[in-house]
């Protein structure tokens, strides 16, 4: 009994073996989480024994690195200092550890350009062009290279960036965002529609240097539609209904560009709250019917598993059986629970009982299942 419902394995009664029951994919399984565990009960009739078996799924290298975009331009003053950094977004590789972006560089090697990648903190990596050497309008006007990501895989994959610079007279002034992390807290059931946060970034240039576009910048496969961004104003709406138990937190990168080229990248973290908006599941594991009119109290006639997809006290579930004089439930492990006699059964007095048994949560208002 997996605790997701879905059937990764399956059990080889004749060998005792546990088997892998089809493909598994660990990025679709897990994500991108450090960790891969799949953990169920192992459960064993008569008598009743249960096991907890975790599984932990190894990562290979079977994906490279991709960057949000094939071709990226910079319009780059010809007064940028040497050292100056242009924040460039980073390849996405969903393999996790070695097998992730572990490199970057420039081909072919380029005087002016050079680049550098690390981590501000664990979760915040960057990588940036570094200015080397002054630019000269008059010398070149623009200048193309490739970005190169690669992961650390036997053999390595790698991923490539076009790179095209324009060099721009005179626009000395980057924009600033007022944060470098927004964060923003917001309802699972919040409707579509709605603003949930607003970006700033200033420029102290004047005219068309000082005007500021916000555009998201994430990589293909992993944008996020449930989010749109207003190019002038910096607000974020939501275009679709979030789902706390599809996804509890949503990290966007949103990039401010001003007239002249220059632009800044901020982080937009999106936490989903979550509201009861999932009743309780009661699955039936085993059930034994017709059972002997001698069975001696205590007997177990049945065992079911409760499980609530919501957090916190939305999903704290308590179970009750409806009155009864021949039968109880008592709980058996974790979420499972055994409906037993209490006292001696007569057919001849009842030759049926129908029984029922709600689940509710801890929710306000609770939501029931029976």
């Amino acid at each position: 009994v997996s605790e997701d419902g879905r059937q990764h394995f399956r059990f080889d009664r004749a060998s005792g073996r546990l088997v892998v029951a089809d493909r598994l994919d660990r990025e679709q399984l897990c994500g991108q989480a450090d960790t891969c565990t799949l953990p169920f009960e192992l459960l064993l009739a008569d008598p009743l024994q249960f096991f907890r078996v975790e599984v932990t799924l190894d990562d290979i290298n079977d994906h490279s690195p991709v960057f949000p975009e094939e071709r990226v331009t910079f319009k780059i003053p010809e007064t940028s200092d040497p050292s100056s950094r242009f924040p460039l977004e980073g390849a996405l590789d969903l393999d996790v550890g070695s097998n992730s972006v572990q490199a970057y560089r420039i081909a072919p090697e380029n005087k002016h350009f050079s680049v550098s990648f690390g981590s501000r903190n664990d979760d915040d990596k960057y990588v940036e062009l570094v200015l080397e050497k002054p630019l000269d309008r008059e010398e070149q006007t623009e200048m193309d290279f490739s970005v190169i990501a690669v992961d650390g895989g036997s053999p390595p994959r790698s991923g490539t960036a076009q790179i095209h610079i324009i060099v721009l007279d005179a626009n000395d002034n980057s924009p600033v965002f007022t944060q470098e992390v927004y964060l923003a807290r917001v309802l699972e059931n919040t409707p579509e529609g709605s603003v949930i946060l607003t970006v700033l970034a200033t420029d102290q240039d004047e005219g068309i240097n000082g005007d500021i576009s916000y555009q998201f910048r994430q990589a293909g496969e992993q944008s996020n539609p449930a989010f749109e961004i207003d190019p002038k104003s910096g607000e974020i709406k939501l275009s679709k209904p979030l789902d706390f138990e599809a996804a509890q937190t949503h990290e966007l990168r949103v990039r401010a560009t001003d007239g002249g080229g220059l632009s800044a990248i901020c982080k937009v973290l999106v936490e989903v709250l979550d509201v009861n908006d999932n009743a309780p599941e009661l699955v039936v594991s085993s059930f034994s019917s017709p059972l002997a009119e001698n069975s001696a109290p205590g007997t177990v006639v049945a065992l079911f598993t409760v499980r609530d997809r919501d957090a916190g006290a939305n999903g704290k579930v308590s179970c009750a059986l409806d009155h009864q004089l021949f039968f109880s439930l008592r709980p058996a492990y974790k979420n499972y629970y055994e409906l037993v006699t209490v006292r001696a059964l007569d057919r001849e007095d009842t030759a049926q009982h129908i029984l029922s048994v709600t689940a509710a949560d801890a929710g306000s208002p609770p939501l029931t299942t029976t």
